[in-house]
């Protein structure tokens, strides 16, 4: 018992300090680090006070409601537990799933500080760069609108990162009216129609992203691949748990 009771403490103190760093670094505060910091505080404090939440288990335990109150968090965490992995394999999945060659590229738009790009911005494009440099064919929309704290909108900021890699202005296309993903790819939709390009899509965005991007993009016809830029490691658990709140409510 006390290897549960030492590996209690050590899993909930290391991404209790892992959900932090977003927060004390960048001061990101979201739903994804904010349960993570929770869960990880309840795993950190239990096995803390192990002894004392032992005790409150077997007192539970002695009467019937107490039976049904650890039957109800034992099925709640079952069912959460469960939804996590099936949500992770759709991540996955979709984050591999390789794009055809010479596709439209639509590289999604993210948080733009002033006039820089913030990291994860850079990462879907540096994953388009790479696209764009092998697929010389490629013509590329760059999606996304001008936010809070934005002095310029997204696509006007991905337009000149890419422009100043090398990528040539007459393979970049400016969409930047849209304030979701799903406008992203709805109004990226009307200009692939209007200028007539291929209806094969390469969709540039978060690994974590790929699958709720892919799910909309299909739902406008489209065939897709996937561009994934690669999360850094400190950011990503945030992110991801975020975006598996994001599944859920497309779902429902």
């Amino acid at each position: 018992m006390k290897i549960i009771h030492i590996l209690t403490i050590l899993i909930g103190a290391v991404f209790f300090i892992w959900f932090s760093i977003p927060l004390f670094t960048h001061r990101i505060l979201n739903i994804g680090n904010l349960t993570g910091l929770v869960v990880s505080g309840i795993l950190l404090l239990g096995g803390i006070f192990y002894k004392n939440f032992q005790q409150g288990i077997f007192y539970l335990q002695k009467n019937f409601l107490g039976k049904c109150v650890i039957g109800i968090v034992i099925a709640v965490v079952s069912v959460v537990v469960i939804t996590v992995i099936i949500e992770t394999i759709f991540i996955v999945k979709a984050s591999t799933k390789k794009p055809k060659e010479n596709a439209t590229l639509i590289v999604l738009g993210c948080k733009v500080y002033g006039e820089h790009a913030s990291r994860s911005l850079r990462e879907r494009l540096d994953a388009a760069l790479i696209y764009l440099e092998e697929n010389p064919d490629s013509q590329c929309i760059v999606s996304g609108g001008m936010g809070e704290g934005e002095k310029i909108s997204e696509a006007e900021c991905m337009y000149r990162y890419l422009i100043k890699k090398g990528i040539h202005f007459s393979r970049i296309i400016k969409e930047d009216k849209s304030t979701s993903t799903r406008e992203n790819l709805r109004f990226s939709k009307k200009i692939i129609e209007e200028r007539g390009l291929s209806k094969n899509i390469a969709i540039a965005t978060s690994d974590y992203h790929q699958y709720r991007a892919s799910k909309i993009a299909k739902t406008l016809g489209f065939s897709v691949g996937a561009v994934p830029g690669h999360t850094a490691w400190w950011l990503f658990p945030t992110f991801y748990v975020r975006e598996l709140y994001g599944i859920l409510y497309q779902v429902l």
